[in-house]
Formats: C-alpha cells, structure tokens, sequence
C-alpha cells in the first residue's frame, strides 16, 4: 500500500515522442484573436441526441470532447465543465444518457441513482455511442482529435465505452465510480477488466478521502490502466473526497479540484492538442 501511495504522484510518460506544435486557445489571445463561444442545449428534434454542447466557432476542424455525466445527469456543473473545455478550443458534448435510455425530464438530480442500478453497462456503452457519433459528424471536428472525459459514474462507463471504442484518442477520469462487488447480469464485467482493453493515453484522478472508490480498489483499478501499456497519468490527492471537483457533492475540496484542472488540461493538450 505504501507503495501505491508513492507511485501515485508519478506521471507515466512514453520515452520517445513527435515534436509536434499546436497552438492554443491562449496564443491566439495574446496575438490579439477573439474566439466566440456558442452554447446551447441538445434536442432529439434538432439534433438526434439530448444534451449539452459547447464549442468554440470556427471554419476549420479542431478537436473535441465527449463528457459522460455523473449519476445526477446533466447539470450546472457539466455545462460549466463543457463550457471550460470549449474555451480551451474543444468542441464539447454532454449526451443525457438518461434521456437516451428512456427517462426524459426536466432534470435527473433526485432520479439518477435508480435509472442507473436498473440500466446495463451495455446499454449505457451503446447510447454513450450515438453522442460519440453525433461528434464526430460536426464538420468542425477533427476525428483524429476527440477524447473522452467521465465523472464519478461517468468515469466508471465511460472506461467500459473506450475500451470498445479504439478510436477514442484520450480518457480523462475523474474519480471513476468503482466499487468491489460481484458481476451481475447488469454489470457482468468490472471496470479494471475493461482498463486493461484502453488504447489510447489516459490520465484518473482520485481523492484519498474517497468513501465510493476505496484505496484497494483505486490500487486495483491503477494496476489495470498500467496493464494496457498506453501513456497513463495517474494523481492522488491526500485530501478530497468523491466528487472533489464538484461543488455540489459532499467530497467537493477547493484545492484538489484547484491543482487538478491544469493537469487536466496540460494531458490534453499533449495528446489531442488545440488550435
């Protein structure tokens, strides 16, 4: 254990890479460059997917993001997330995957839990699927620059979704929900199986103070993602809780969710980079 406390802190880095120049959402800025940001909801009418989209305007491709949500759905706090990202220069997509599954409304705070023990990971995979295709259609996205990102939940099906999905470029997840639980018809394979499938670098970020994912699981499931031989970041904070960067969780700390956004966002521009 003290081991894994200690190899938390490193950072799995490949030993030879391209020399390869992006510039950012930032130079442009300081070359004098306004980006306009459009933000808007997603409907089956409109768009054939439910949810959130946040991007940065422009001509030509570009990078983009998939967010999977935590368990309490499309919220404030993922469209404030989606909207960082899209300043970045990603153009970002938050699925209702609740909606997609069969439970419309107007908000799935209180009714999230229950739509998730009754729904499979197959299921989840296969609608996750209809908002990666979504993205992946816009004409100003590059598909060989599209990542990731799960929350809590999201974390834990979206590890399942890029493990099937090899063109998937880069995972971000953010406290992955895992527990030590027996396969189900539900849930018939565990998340460090499916790490052990990921093809494409990937950085997880956990809290020591997090009552879901315990430290043996999170030793578990860091084991996993170094199984499947891809560039792995890999941060433990000795504070903070599940959910530590959401203000509205109980586990929420300021200072992990503070020190962990420009790891995030350094991980991504490296592997996906930004105009």
């Amino acid at each position: 254990m003290k081991l894994f406390l200690l190899l938390c802190w490193l950072t799995f880095l490949p030993l030879h890479r391209e020399n390869v120049t992006f510039w950012t959402f930032r130079d442009l800025q300081r070359q004098g460059s306004q980006v306009k940001i459009i933000e808007r909801p997603l409907t089956i009418e409109q768009d054939s997917i439910p949810g959130y989209l946040a991007y940065p305007e422009r001509a030509e491709r570009g990078p983009a993001l998939l967010l999977v949500h935590q368990n309490t759905g499309v919220t404030d706090y993922i469209k404030i997330e989606a909207l960082k990202f899209a300043k970045l220069g990603y153009t970002t997509v938050v699925p209702n995957l609740y909606e997609l599954v069969g439970f419309p409304a107007a908000t799935h705070i209180h009714t999230g839990r229950e739509i998730q023990a009754k729904t499979s990971d197959a299921e989840f995979v296969r609608v996750i699927g209809e908002g990666w295709r979504y993205l992946l259609s816009r004409p100003d996205v590059d598909p060989k620059r599209v990542g990731v990102s799960g929350y809590c939940m999201g974390g834990r099906i979206g590890i399942h979704f890029v493990a099937a999905t090899p063109q998937v470029r880069a995972f971000v997840g953010y406290y992955p929900t895992v527990r030590d639980e027996p396969v189900t018809d539900l849930r018939p394979r565990p998340p460090w199986e499916a790490a052990r499938l990921i093809r494409c670098p990937s950085i997880v970020l956990y809290g020591a103070h997090d009552w879901v994912t315990t430290i043996p699981i999170q030793e578990r499931m860091w084991k996993a993602f170094l199984e499947n031989g891809q560039t792995l970041e890999w941060h433990f904070f000795p504070f903070g809780g599940h959910g530590f960067v959401d203000p509205g969780t109980a586990g929420y700390q300021p200072h992990a969710a503070e020190l962990s956004w420009p790891l995030v966002v350094d991980f991504l521009a490296r592997e996906l980079g930004s105009i």
